[in-house]
């Protein structure tokens, strides 16, 4: 028996449907509740050979999805969500589970189902702790900014450098009202237990790119990207053979301008943002360091900013120092995702 079917996943279920190449049959279904085990008997008692060929969209819950099929022997197909439903066509009517999953499988079965690239655990790994990192330097963030704010509220003179010696000192000197000075304390403790967490996960993620090929490349051929960067940048990029051009990498990290021609209000030059958040912060960092002298772009960097200014020179330096990754990625090949064996521990 060969099946060909698609999964429409959620939290509570999974919708299937399927059919048995060999008969012609379609099965559809639910399977509940959402999670490995109950998948993993499902999988045991429908498709018991791995003779299977499943298409799921590529949203929150595809990794255990695939990673199952995957283990049981089947062929799994992540598909893109937005290319997905584009070919969906005009709504004649009110959009179902069911419906969603018998698109996938007939997408598939017509060989027109619009694939994304899985990627590989360690990747998985690697840009889980990376998004997990760029978490929490934004939530640090967010109590710097709520420290700022209590301060002003209460008419204290601005503070700089929270983080720093000379800041905590001004803290403790500010004239504060009673609930105020529990509010500024709460959120420095805050602080405190999120920078042991950073520091730590950095030195993890650090340790990581010091001893995989393709985040070593990027930090040594490349002015600016630090380890920290170069495994951020390789493990949102992933495998830079699957795409086409630099140009697609541009846009994969919402870069591109955007074009919107239905109306006359919108201004000119706005950035997508459409993809990676973290792809795109990496290589801001990375590029701002175009400004230092001894950068190799340090000319352009100036040349753009005597026209445009605020973020946009490093904007326009991101840009190019993207497209520099990925033609050192594609030139790497293999070698580029080369697994990282972890060292054990004695």
């Amino acid at each position: 028996m060969t099946i060909v079917g698609g999964f429409d996943v959620h939290r509570q279920q999974i919708t299937f449907d399927y059919v048995d190449t060999d008969t012609g049959r379609v099965r559809w279904g639910q399977i509940r509740p959402a999670t490995r085990h109950t998948l993993r008997a499902w999988l045991a008692e429908h498709c018991p050979g791995g003779d299977a060929e499943i298409a799921v969209e590529g949203c929150t819950g595809w990794r255990y999805v695939v990673e199952e099929l995957t283990a049981a022997g089947a062929t799994a197909q992540l598909a893109d969500p937005a290319e997905t439903a584009g070919l969906r066509g005009p709504k004649k009517r009110a959009k179902t589970d069911r419906a969603d999953a018998r698109l996938l499988r007939t997408l598939l079965l017509e060989d027109r189902l619009p694939r994304s690239w899985i990627p590989p655990e360690q990747v998985l790994e690697a840009r889980t702790l990376g998004r997990l990192y760029c978490a929490l330097m934004d939530e640090r963030r967010a109590w710097q900014q709520r420290i700022h704010a209590q301060l002003f509220h209460q008419g204290c003179p601005p503070i700089t450098g929270l983080l720093t010696g000379a800041g905590r000192d001004g803290l403790a000197r500010a004239e504060l009202s009673f609930a105020g000075r529990q509010y500024v304390d709460t959120a420095l403790r805050t602080i405190d237990s999120l920078t042991v967490e950073i520091d730590s996960l950095r030195t993890q993620l650090m340790a990581f790119a010091h001893r995989q090929p393709g985040c070593r490349a990027l930090q040594a051929d490349h002015y600016g990207v630090g380890w920290l960067c170069a495994v951020i940048i390789w493990a949102e990029i992933g495998d830079a053979r699957r795409f086409r051009s630099s140009d697609q990498v541009v846009r994969f990290a919402g870069l591109d301008i955007t074009v919107y021609s239905s109306d006359g209000k919108r201004s000119p030059g706005h950035l997508s943002r459409q993809g990676s958040p973290e792809l795109r912060w990496a290589a801001f960092e990375a590029a701002r360091c175009a400004a230092r002298r001894g950068s190799p772009d340090y000319a352009y960097y100036h040349k753009v900013a005597a026209v445009l200014d605020g973020k946009r020179p490093a904007l326009a330096v991101e840009r190019k120092l993207l497209r520099r990754c990925y033609h050192t990625l594609r030139e790497l090949g293999e070698v580029a995702m080369a697994p990282v064996i972890e060292r054990e521990v004695a």
